[in-house]
């Protein structure tokens, strides 16, 4: 019999786990998580999202070099070199799955428009809400993960390792395993929006700027803590400064989904 935190306590612990002990997560309790991810909400019934459960070694190490945003080539130079690279809990954890959103099944069973982009948004969304509830319920356990969305740097590479046909698409990876809370990586939360900036009533509100900047000054401590010079707004700004993966329209098109 599983022993299962609960709920409000999993929830509030929550952290990103990057390193982990080795040790395998059992059958039982691997499927225990899956089916808490079959069990979730999904929208008009249409169960839009699949789960890809990545074992072979060599598919890791290709997942791996996505994420760390490098060919095949530049990847063993930088191993050869000894240099340290991001993302090594992608090949290290227990479990490494994808989660995709997925109109497959509709199309094989169905005369179906799939490539309204209203689709698209209905499997991110069936897709995401899996995988919290998966995440969730690995936590629960005792277990720990960590969402990799990086899987998107090269998304059509992606789709072609794991095999997807036409109207399935990777969004992200998220690794499983047990915690090594020896290592510091694991040990801290990063403080979230506090609930006056998250939350309004009735009509958006917009969030008060010395708010925002209180806050920016928290993860600014947080950072420092952690020998980084960094904030919120600078971490905002080297991601949406510039152009954020162009190329996946283009994927989305390709795969049946956001034509119109």
């Amino acid at each position: 019999m599983l022993n299962s935190q609960p709920t409000l306590e999993t929830l509030m612990n929550h952290r990103s786990i990057r390193k982990y002990t080795g040790e395998p997560i059992s059958e039982e309790m691997f499927t225990a998580i899956l089916e808490a991810g079959r069990a979730v909400s999904t929208s008009s019934f249409l169960q839009a999202a699949s789960i890809i459960r990545v074992v072979d070694k060599f598919k890791r190490t290709q997942l791996r070099q996505i994420s760390c945003n490098m060919s095949q080539e530049e990847y063993e130079q930088a191993l050869a070199d000894g240099k340290r690279l991001g993302h090594a809990y992608v090949e290290d954890c227990a479990e490494y799955l994808v989660f995709c959103m997925d109109s497959h099944r509709h199309n094989q069973l169905a005369d179906v428009q799939t490539d309204w982009t209203e689709v698209m948004v209905i499997g991110a969304i069936d897709a995401a809400l899996m995988a919290q509830n998966v995440l969730a319920a690995a936590e629960s356990l005792g277990l720990g993960g960590v969402y990799i969305g990086s899987l998107r740097n090269d998304i059509r590479r992606a789709g072609e390792i794991l095999g997807l046909p036409k109207h399935v698409v990777p969004l992200f990876g998220l690794c499983l395993g047990h915690p090594d809370m020896s290592s510091k990586i694991n040990q801290s939360q990063r403080p979230r929006l506090p609930l006056d900036v998250l939350v309004s009533t009735d009509t958006y509100q917009v969030p008060d700027e010395r708010a925002l900047a209180e806050y920016n000054d928290v993860v600014r401590e947080y950072y420092q803590g952690r020998g980084l010079d960094l904030d919120w707004s600078a971490q905002i700004a080297s991601t949406f400064g510039g152009e954020v993966r162009p190329f996946m329209l283009e994927y989305l098109k390709d795969q049946g989904f956001a034509k119109r």
